[in-house]
């Protein structure tokens, strides 16, 4: 008897502790979507609450997709592509990439309704922490000579996987979704005719003797 009450009594904590971390998330959420609004200083508060509640339920929705799939279980294999061991983060992403495909739409038209494109760029931005433009910035150090072709297409594959990524609950997913393009950025720059790996390779090491130097 004394064991029964003693169980119950921790299933009772952990219950407890399970809601409060939920609140606490819930919370987060709503704290980042009123952020992410109020940057754009939009002087409109019906429009900033409209916003606001399309923002957080896009990341609700993610994280609640992204916890609630924990125990699917992906079997250990390999990339048909690369051949290469399918790791945790791949399982995750493989996961996490069947969230209905009307979650994203249904924030893309929310913020479309009440935002110009440059806005809704800039929330966008937010959700990925301006990895947009971070990595151009390294592609027109790393590659100085690019055209403007060049940098257009770069530039709409790293729209592209920030879009993508927006539909990921972790960073380090995020940045897999970002690398995916990298690779495409990258092939793309080897048939035009750079030497991606000597390229890259003088770039690190012009960094390092930078860094070094100070």
């Amino acid at each position: 008897m004394k064991r029964k009450f003693t169980y119950i009594l921790l299933l009772f904590a952990f219950s407890v502790f399970v809601t409060n971390a939920q609140a606490q998330e819930v919370d987060d959420i709503q704290k980042k979507a009123t952020l992410w609004v109020t940057s754009l200083n939009l002087n409109d508060s019906e429009k900033e609450l409209r916003l606001i509640k399309v923002i957080s339920t896009h990341l609700q929705t993610v994280n609640d997709w992204h916890n609630s799939h924990l125990d699917v279980i992906i079997p250990d294999g390999i990339n048909p592509k690369t051949g290469e061991k399918i790791s945790q983060l791949d399982k995750q992403i493989i996961v996490d990439s069947t969230l209905p495909k009307e979650v994203h739409e249904t924030l893309m038209s929310g913020l479309r309704a009440d935002l110009t494109e440059e806005q809704v760029e800039a929330i966008l931005d937010k959700y990925t922490i301006g990895k947009v433009a971070f990595t151009m910035k390294a592609y027109k150090e790393i590659v100085p000579d690019m055209t403007p072709e060049e940098e257009a297409f770069i530039l709409s594959n790293l729209k592209q996987a920030r879009e993508q990524a927006i539909d990921y609950k972790s960073m380090k997913q995020i940045s897999a979704i970002f690398e995916i393009y990298k690779n495409k950025i990258e092939l793309y720059l080897y048939q035009n005719g750079h030497n991606w790996k000597a390229i890259y390779k003088e770039y690190v090491n012009a960094l390092k003797k930078k860094k070094m130097s100070k």
